[in-house]
């Protein structure tokens, strides 16, 4: 059974979303605060969390950034600002993806259904070995991602996106097929939530994330994986 917390400070909301996960067969704590929602997840583990924006206390971008800074946790955004800035604020610090409120429970059930299946179908499809490009070691067995052998934590869809990359090196990848893979299908919202996500992948692999030489960008098309390309 998969765990799923939600930290909302919003009571009738968290329990009426509370009640159509456990509906739908998954197990479910709530807190109503950063900080006690911090406490939870480090007791866990959870199988994925839903995460408001705004909380009392510890707000849901730093926890977001702690859970990033040590795990690969699935984390679900719930904002009630419907403003592309905190969307793209929310997945620059690690969020996987984002409702805003008022949301669809179907919409949002649909959601979380699609980051688990990415989530569960991420070591089967990736035990076959390892990749290893200039410096950066993908270990497919150990789900892995070793820098100039520093072990680099990431959540799935940077995992998934340095993969394709890898994968095609010198190859210019289109942003279409980028989004089909890396989310096989799923993909929900404005294209420029992979832009985010390259550029979180950047921070993580480039010298200077501001000039990068390894993941650059081919206008009008999408993104290219150079292997010649500085490291951090």
């Amino acid at each position: 059974m998969k765990r799923i917390l939600i930290i909302e400070d919003e009571r009738p909301l968290a329990e009426a979303v509370g009640f159509s996960l456990e509906k739908e067969g998954y197990e479910v704590e709530i807190a109503l605060d950063g900080e006690a929602g911090w406490e939870m997840y480090e007791r866990g583990p959870y199988d994925l969390v839903l995460l408001d924006l705004m909380l009392p206390g510890v707000d849901g971008m730093e926890i977001c950034r702690r859970i990033r800074q040590g795990r690969a946790t699935p984390v679900i955004m719930l904002t009630a600002k419907d403003s592309d800035v905190d969307k793209i604020l929310g997945l620059e610090m690690g969020a996987d993806d984002y409702v805003t409120k008022p949301f669809n429970m179907r919409e949002l059930l649909a959601r979380i259904r699609a980051v688990l299946r990415r989530t569960d179908r991420a070591p089967a499809e990736r035990s076959e070995g390892r990749l290893e490009v200039g410096g950066i070691v993908l270990d497919e067995e150990r789900h892995e991602v070793v820098v100039d052998g520093e072990v680099v934590v990431m959540p799935l869809m940077e995992y998934r996106l340095l993969e394709l990359f890898m994968r095609y090196p010198g190859k210019a990848l289109a942003r279409e097929y980028l989004l089909n893979k890396a989310w096989e299908g799923d993909f929900y919202g404005q294209t420029k939530t992979l832009d985010v996500h390259i550029r979180r992948l950047r921070e993580k692999i480039e010298k200077d994330p501001a000039n990068p030489t390894r993941i650059v960008t081919v206008r009008g098309v999408g993104y290219r994986f150079e292997p010649g390309g500085q490291s951090r």
